[in-house]
């Protein structure tokens, strides 16, 4: 069993992972937003790609993802050692399972970097396709982790 935090350390640790989750959302959905735009300054006109490539949305959405993928590991061991510490053990449900899913979605989706630099066409399919699988369940995430805060708010059950 792990030593006892103090009851308000513990407590706004709760709460760092939900609030740094949200954070991350909005930062991956510009990063999405990023590489739609990346995209379109690669099949656009040639009018088109002129005025996008001022925008370096390809250097961007290769930063921003980077942030993601780092800020979303670190959320989600984060997240489990925060449940450890206060808990003792982590509870193995579906919030937990999917969140270590989702790392491990974007983890493959950023690996497929070198060959979307290659020009390869599969991996960069695979890359969008990895990708809104994660933002989708993202979202089921951010709904089920508020229940978790919900419960962390309600006083114990006599």
């Amino acid at each position: 069993m792990p030593p006892a935090l103090p009851e308000s350390l513990a407590f706004n640790l709760n709460f760092l992972h939900p609030l740094l989750m949200w954070v991350l959302l909005a930062t991956a959905g510009y990063a999405m937003l990023l590489g739609i735009k990346a995209k379109k300054t690669r099949t656009g006109t040639p009018e088109e790609r002129k005025e996008l490539i001022k925008g370096q949305f390809g250097r961007r959405h290769f930063q921003f993802g980077s942030l993601v993928l780092a800020v979303m590991v670190l959320g989600t061991f984060g997240g489990m050692a925060v449940t450890y510490l206060n808990n003792g053990k982590l509870f193995v449900g579906p919030h937990l399972l999917v969140g270590i899913a989702m790392t491990s979605l974007l983890a493959v989706a950023a690996a497929l970097s070198p060959l979307m630099q290659a020009g390869n066409v599969v991996a960069r399919k695979i890359h969008v396709g990895l990708n809104m699988g994660v933002m989708t369940l993202f979202l089921w995430q951010a709904v089920t982790g508020m229940q978790i805060v919900q419960k962390l708010l309600s006083p114990p059950a006599a």
